[in-house]
């Protein structure tokens, strides 16, 4: 890996692909610890848990942006899915992704892919090389989950790939590349919004979104117990350790008919109606929008148009 890069290009990152990758890392991070906790506690097995949990979660996926001569500007970016045993990558997956995002942003293109680590890795070249049919030069954005509080640069590296000859031999080589943060009037939004929702420095203090969270779980958690209450004392109900209550069942049975209460045909058709009235609602204001701007131009032609008749002595009719 050489040191940096010679391609002379400029790139602009987006703090939107950093929160992209960051939030990637930690759901699978959370999946992972979560499954395994599960299985150990099954098992009686904390410390196989807690080894397990220690293994850091690798995540890849593709960043998108524009390129406008020698400045490539990464705007987005989406998951893939990654076999590690074999290196290869789900390209159905990927292909419909492509296809989805064309439909939505369709200036944007794959300029590469990122991961999470310390480092490139030499089984990245591999997935580098894979995505050489999308983007004949792709780039390759790391970000280091390790949180160094010593360090204020971001944990953020982009690599360029190069052809180096080594050793007599043409190799494809990772160089870094400078890069430079650029945001817009709405992410700097989200970004502010995102920082001010981390705990204090003391960690007393709890913020709006741990104690939002910390409410939905407690609820959720209350819910569950209630549930497994009724369900246990259903059970011994249907064994005859206790006497058959008819009031309570009646109860539980009209419970239960609320539930698919959101599966039935009239819900989705009265759910249907609401969505198109609000489309056509949409359509609405913006075609009031384009007449406005119509009938602007227009304005505007004709007056443009009745000086100049006036200046060659003809009159306009329109």
């Amino acid at each position: 890996m050489a040191s940096s890069s010679s391609s002379g290009l400029t790139f602009k990152l987006h703090p939107l692909v950093i929160v992209n990758i960051s939030d990637h890392y930690t759901r699978v991070k959370a999946q992972i610890h979560h499954a395994t906790s599960s299985s150990a506690g099954a098992a009686n097995n904390g410390a196989a848990a807690s080894s397990a949990a220690a293994t850091p979660a690798r995540v890849l996926g593709c960043v998108i942006g524009v390129q406008r001569g020698r400045t490539v500007e990464i705007f987005n970016s989406f998951e893939l899915l990654y076999d590690p045993v074999t290196h290869t990558l789900d390209r159905p997956f990927l292909e419909k992704k492509q296809e989805l995002y064309k439909k939505v942003f369709p200036n944007f293109y794959i300029l590469g892919w990122y991961s999470t680590g310390s480092d490139a890795e030499e089984s990245d070249m591999q997935i580098h090389r894979a995505l050489m049919d999308i983007n004949e030069s792709p780039v390759y954005v790391i970000l280091n989950p390790s949180i160094n509080h010593s360090q204020k640069d971001l944990p953020v590296t982009i690599y360029e790939s190069e052809l180096h000859v080594i050793d007599g031999i043409p190799q494809l080589i990772f160089v870094r590349s400078n890069y430079t943060i650029e945001t817009v009037e709405a992410e700097r939004i989200s970004v502010d919004h995102v920082a001010h929702l981390k705990p204090s420095d003391g960690g007393s203090a709890a913020t709006q979104l741990a104690a939002h969270l910390t409410g939905i779980h407690s609820a959720i958690k209350m819910l569950n117990s209630r549930i497994r209450i009724v369900h246990q004392y259903l059970l011994a109900m249907q064994r005859g350790d206790i006497p058959v209550d008819n009031s309570l069942l009646r109860q539980v049975s009209s419970l239960l008919r609320r539930l698919p209460a959101m599966e039935s045909e009239k819900f989705q058709d009265d759910f249907l109606m609401e969505f198109n009235d609000t489309l056509l609602m949409t359509y609405l204001a913006m075609f009031t929008n384009c007449s406005s701007t119509m009938n602007e131009l227009v304005d505007k032609f004709n007056t443009t148009y009745d000086r100049h008749s006036r200046r060659g002595g003809r009159t306009a009719f329109i």
